[in-house]
């Protein structure tokens, strides 16, 4: 590679990005609802939902969350599911990086 943003490295480098971009958001969102609907006894989301958010590249928006609205901060089991989403997911971007995983990734194209 002459440049570390030929293709596809540079192309999997914007698509992540964008990834973690909208996943992050959505996390935001989707905790500030759930805070929303825990302060008001209303539906919640499930905790499921939320771990996938966290899971598909959402972990850095649900981080944020957590801290900005002190939620789901306390519940020791779904902390430790919510850090296990963060390491598969960094697992994963890992890989993805890999030349195996370009190689793959770029195979399926």
């Amino acid at each position: 590679m002459s440049s570390w943003l030929e293709a596809p490295y540079g192309q999997m480098v914007w698509f992540a990005a964008i990834l973690y971009l909208v996943a992050s958001s959505a996390a935001l969102v989707a905790y500030a609802i759930d805070k929303s609907a825990a302060v008001h006894n209303r539906r919640r989301i499930s905790e499921k939902n939320l771990h996938i958010l966290a899971l598909l590249g959402g972990w850095p928006g649900a981080l944020a969350a957590q801290r900005l609205l002190r939620h789901k901060t306390v519940k020791q089991p779904f902390r430790i599911i919510f850090y296990a989403t963060v390491v598969l997911n960094m697992g994963m971007l890992l890989w993805a990086f890999s030349p195996d995983g370009i190689a793959t990734l770029t195979a399926l194209k």
